[in-house]
């Protein structure tokens, strides 16, 4: 590309740049091929003092490329990639939104034996997969919850009031147990609820009640609903006919006090599905490190 030093740069006029800010900052000069195709590189890496400026000096760069007989594939991608994201994020901004704020009751499910049933089915997990989605979306939708978020197995919702979430979390067992899945292979869900006032940011909720909601949902078994004491108590208050079963407080990954949790007794069984799986409502913790004997002499 030829040079262009503070001499030659200042004879040119302002149309030979793509970009003039508001102090007479000239940048992106257009006044050749070789400059135009650098412009067209550069464009991202420019901060524009407007969305308009940033428009108007997009419009002078296709225009100077069109005049030096340029196609600009790449900058076109690029353009359409950046739209294209800005258009997520726009979307993904409305959507958290439109969240409630305040006390909410968490509702968090995960598919238990993931990578067991992955290796067992093949490609065939991912009806699998679409199948449970589409059964919690359902529940959720009908109990007047709130998808905030969905990721490989697992699934989170939320809800103003606890006895909904509770509602939704018994008809999504409900229908799992009740569903013939490829395969002949059980799929068994853990079903975690908490409530607690989370903050509401541009990315989604954060906060311990947050982690606390993946902490009881992580601790459950396959099959089974577990609740905190929280949830417990504001399920209560909703008056909902269903019978608890106390789990004694536990200790929970990452959150320092203990957390006294609850299980739904006959969570699956309840209507026309199949029991939940027999043993521990809860998974086993991780067995402490084994210590290594001393050598005598050491």
């Amino acid at each position: 590309m030829p040079t262009l030093d503070a001499s030659a740069r200042a004879t040119l006029p302002d149309r030979a740049f793509a970009y003039v800010d508001a102090q007479g900052r000239r940048r992106l000069p257009i006044h050749d091929a070789s400059h135009v195709r650098n412009a067209l590189a550069r464009f991202e890496q420019v901060r524009f003092e407007s969305p308009e400026a940033r428009e108007r000096a997009r419009l002078r760069l296709i225009a100077a490329a069109r005049r030096h007989g340029i196609v600009p594939v790449g900058f076109f991608q690029g353009q359409l990639k950046r739209e294209r994201q800005q258009g997520e994020i726009e979307a993904r901004s409305a959507e958290v939104a439109s969240l409630p704020r305040g006390v909410l009751t968490f509702l968090l499910t995960d598919i238990e034996g993931s990578t067991g049933l992955l290796q067992h089915l093949g490609d065939g997990y991912a009806q699998v997969l679409r199948g449970v989605r589409s059964i919690i979306r359902v529940a959720v939708r009908r109990a007047g919850g709130h998808e905030v978020d969905a990721r490989a197995d697992e699934f989170f919702a939320v809800f103003e009031r606890a006895g909904a979430a509770l509602a939704a979390a018994l008809e999504i067992q409900r229908a799992i147990a009740a569903r013939r899945w490829p395969g002949r292979k059980p799929v068994r869900v853990r079903i975690g609820l908490h409530r607690g006032r989370p903050t509401l940011t541009e990315a989604g909720y954060v906060g311990i009640a947050v982690h606390t909601a993946a902490r009881v949902c992580s601790a459950a078994r396959g099959g089974r609903i577990v609740l905190s004491t929280a949830a417990w108590h504001a399920v209560d208050e909703d008056g909902a006919a269903v019978r608890f079963r106390s789990l004694g407080p536990q200790k929970l990954a990452g959150i320092a006090q203990l957390e006294v949790l609850f299980e739904v007794r006959d969570a699956a069984a309840a209507g026309r599905g199949r029991p939940a799986a027999k043993g521990r409502p809860l998974r086993a913790p991780a067995p402490p490190p084994r210590r290594r004997p001393r050598r005598r002499g050491s």
